[in-house]
């Protein structure tokens, strides 16, 4: 399956109330559209995955496929640290019409480098979808070794991985060890030039909320040879990308968003909305 290059990591939009917002939903995903995404991941930790209810997920999963309607594809995430309910749940997302599923390291319990690939091969035994990895050792507190991912990439309907380690040597080596339709993004907005440089397919991006047309010709620039232009596009982008991490994310791209007139909404407890201080900071950088 082709995701393309630049696949937007998408907000949840809630109502005034916190509440799931369908109609703001189909508008940002409009917005995202035309602007650049060549896929969308719905429900990952951009989403707000761990405030989200299993109902919430897929009463939004079923409402981004009617409205994407087959113009591009829609990755849905359904991994937890518990084996058997990720199985149970992707084949319940499954029904939802979606083309593919994120599946996150096991985050808290720590499982050894064959209890992640034991894991991992499970689910992929018993769901229809393709499936992508996701390997980000800053919020589970372990990292998928090079060999690991490499074995899972034999799996059949295993086709991609999210990168996150931000190892590039690591990353380097999954490149070169696995099949060339097996996919590797960067899970890293900064990352994306660096991945791309050394043969990885694009980026599951926050930052192409508001700037994936600008990705997009980065990513194209370096690979029609026009390194330069590539490099300059990385280094106007950076600032941006760095703004939206400044506080922990989903809160400040949510923020850009309402600044840019595009109603997503607040966030939920645990996380908190911006100050006004980091507000005007978040408007500053962006600009």
């Amino acid at each position: 399956m082709d995701f393309g290059n630049v696949l937007t990591a998408m907000v949840t939009p809630f109502d005034d109330q916190n509440e799931l917002d369908l109609n703001r939903t189909e508008a940002l995903i409009e917005h995202l559209i035309n602007n650049g995404t060549d896929s969308l991941v719905v429900g990952g930790t951009t989403g707000e995955s761990p405030t989200l209810t299993k109902d919430e997920k897929l009463t939004l999963y079923k409402h981004v496929v009617k409205v994407v309607n087959g113009r591009i594809p829609v990755i849905a995430g359904t991994g937890s640290n518990n084996t058997k309910e990720t199985i149970e749940f992707t084949q319940k997302v499954e029904e939802t019409g979606v083309d593919a599923v994120l599946l996150v390291a096991p985050y808290y319990n720590k499982p050894n480098q064959e209890g992640l690939y034991q894991h991992f091969k499970a689910i992929a035994e018993l769901t229809k979808l393709p499936a992508m990895l996701y390997n980000i050792p800053g919020r589970t507190s372990i990292n998928m070794d090079v060999d690991t991912i490499v074995a899972l990439s034999k799996v059949p309907n295993i086709v991609a991985v999210k990168e996150s380690s931000q190892d590039l040597l690591a990353i380097t080596d999954i490149i070169d060890q696995t099949d060339d339709d097996f996919k590797l993004y960067s899970g890293d907005d900064g990352f994306t030039l660096p991945i791309v440089s050394v043969g990885g397919d694009g980026i599951v991006s926050v930052s192409s909320h508001l700037y994936g047309n600008e990705m997009q010709d980065m990513i194209q620039s370096y690979r029609n040879g026009d390194v330069a232009r590539a490099a300059q596009l990385h280094q106007q982008l950076l600032p941006k990308m760095k703004a939206f991490f400044k506080a922990p994310s989903p809160v400040p791209v949510k923020t850009a968003l309402n600044q840019a007139g595009i109603s997503v909404g607040s966030v939920r407890l645990p996380l908190v909305p911006l100050t006004s201080d980091e507000e005007q900071q978040l408007k500053a950088d962006l600009q």
